[in-house]
């Protein structure tokens, strides 16, 4: 059974857009062409990949033990096709969760990995449609499950977390602050905090049950929105270097410290060989920096390190 690659092509992206019109833009073909080159695909395999109706589009059980395979036989096809014609693009690579600032840990590994073309998505979600679409070949920042199937990341830093607080906040003076100890404070997120699953679950595990959040116009302004109130707080990667702030003042927080961890996010598949440099200097200078130390004992994390 010989596959056609315009037909796999239809199939992942249809079955990524779930929409048979935005997929079909996406490609540059009719609806009515992409809807064909699904349909010969059904008739050569022999079972229907997508389900249609009132509802939308979802895909069949088929469909869904088809996709992962599908987008690797796509990867490795164009993978195929760069090598033979020499037109290997730089290293496609995004970053986001750009208020904790991701290009100061990216910017010491970069050097050693080749050409990078570097982007800003704007967060996980647009990030992985860019990766699955081909659009980019990696990315850097948080990640938190579920990932859509069809992508890997390999854990890179995890970095201690400090509270930034008014210098008129009853606990600013402390030497260091243990989360407990912000209950009964207010914790100042950039944004809607069911989008941002690191303060989200600190909140939750912590018991923080006043929060409030503002518009992410970047970071001298959202700390300067976390001084000008002394109930509120927020959490800062350690290492980020604070802009300066008229009363502001960071805290380290202990037992536990939480831990911010930053990845590296691909599709499996890619063959492109800067990607290959790009992940062994990150696990170089981990190990170098002892990036990834974590004592469940001591340290918190919203889910389990998988190092």
């Amino acid at each position: 059974m010989d596959l056609d690659l315009a037909q796999v092509r239809a199939f992942v992206r249809t079955a990524e857009e779930l929409h048979f019109g935005r997929a079909a833009g996406t490609l540059a073909v009719s609806q009515q062409a992409l809807s064909k080159r699904i349909a010969r695909l059904e008739s050569l395999l022999g079972t229907e990949l997508f389900l249609r109706g009132g509802t939308g589009v979802r895909l069949t059980e088929a469909g869904r033990r088809f996709l992962a395979p599908a987008r690797q036989t796509l990867a490795a096809a164009d993978a195929a096709v760069a090598t033979v014609i020499g037109k290997e693009h730089p290293l496609r690579v995004d970053v986001w969760g750009h208020l904790y600032a991701p290009m100061r840990t990216l910017a010491r590994v970069a050097g050693r990995a080749g050409e990078l073309a570097l982007g800003h998505g704007r967060d996980l979600p647009s990030v992985t449609r860019a990766l699955l679409h081909g659009d980019i070949d990696a990315a850097f920042g948080r990640v938190h499950p579920p990932l859509p199937a069809g992508l890997v990341h390999r854990l890179v830093r995890l970095e201690p977390v400090d509270a930034v607080l008014s210098a008129d906040h009853p606990l600013a003076a402390e030497p260091a602050l243990r989360p407990d100890q912000l209950r009964g404070s207010v914790l100042w997120a950039p944004g809607a905090l069911d989008r941002l699953d690191f303060l989200h679950g600190f909140a939750d595990r912590f018991g923080i049950r006043n929060r409030a959040a503002g518009v992410n116009l970047g970071l001298p302004h959202f700390l300067a929105e976390v001084a000008q109130d002394p109930r509120r707080f927020s959490l800062v990667p350690a290492d980020v270097p604070l802009p300066r702030v008229p009363g502001l003042r960071s805290v380290p927080l202990v037992d536990p410290t939480p831990l911010y961890a930053w990845s590296l996010l691909w599709r499996s598949g890619n063959g492109h060989p800067s990607l290959t440099g790009l992940a062994a200097a990150c696990a170089e200078e981990a190990g170098r920096r002892r990036w990834l130390e974590y004592d469940p004992s001591r340290d918190w994390l919203p889910e389990p390190p998988a190092i």
